[in-house]
């Protein structure tokens, strides 16, 4: 019998907001043959399907990102069709929570772009132990150290870094320091995911 990852998206997840692509809802699933993804986002087709007609049509009267390309719409349709992480959503056999998936409560926390493409935090957990994550785009799911959950979290420190002396450090303080120590350093980065598309309004 199919998963209905529609009622899951409605009724166990928690909505992610809406980017270019619609609204979301973040899981983990396991396929047919036992393959598991721990990273999945539930999406309806309508709003990914709007956005591609939309900036298809633009190309096609020149207000496209691809002016300058000798097949403008050609491209456009290349971007939509053979870009991106896609799930087919007959292909479930389960799906669940996410544990990578950063609660909304505690993304609303994190404030923003640090320094140009990256936005740096450290999360503090309820035993007292501190973790660098940062991000250069996205922020649907990150890695997580081993044994905890994003609900060890106890405290959010922005625009910071664990330094080589575990003391918590801004990274705005000494920019120069941060990116000699980021190659040395424990960084949890955002993970890669899958997009789901459903056809269902229930995301729409």
């Amino acid at each position: 019998m199919p998963v209905d990852l529609a009622a899951f998206a409605a009724e166990c997840a928690e909505p992610f907001p809406a980017d270019h692509y619609g609204k979301g809802a973040r899981c983990a699933v396991v396929l047919n043959d036992g393959t598991s993804l721990p990273c999945v986002m539930l999406r309806g087709r309508k709003a990914a399907v709007d956005l591609a007609v939309r900036r298809i049509k633009e190309e096609s009267g020149g207000k496209g990102v691809f002016g300058r390309s000798s097949d403008p719409s050609r491209d456009m349709v290349a971007h939509f069709t053979t870009k991106g992480n896609r799930l087919d959503s007959y292909e479930v056999a389960s799906v669940e929570a996410s544990r990578f998936a950063i609660p909304l409560s505690l993304l609303k926390r994190i404030q923003g772009e640090t320094v140009m493409s990256w936005t740096g935090f450290v999360l503090t957990m309820s035993d007292g132990n501190s973790f660098s994550f940062g991000t250069t785009f996205t922020t649907q799911f990150f890695s997580l150290p081993d044994g905890y959950s994003f609900d060890d979290v106890s405290e959010v420190h922005n625009h910071s870094y664990v330094a080589e002396d575990g003391h918590i450090t801004l990274i705005r303080q000494n920019p120069e320091h941060w990116r000699n120590a980021l190659p040395h350093s424990k960084v949890y980065r955002e993970k890669p995911f899958f997009d789901c598309f459903l056809d269902s309004d229930v995301l729409d």
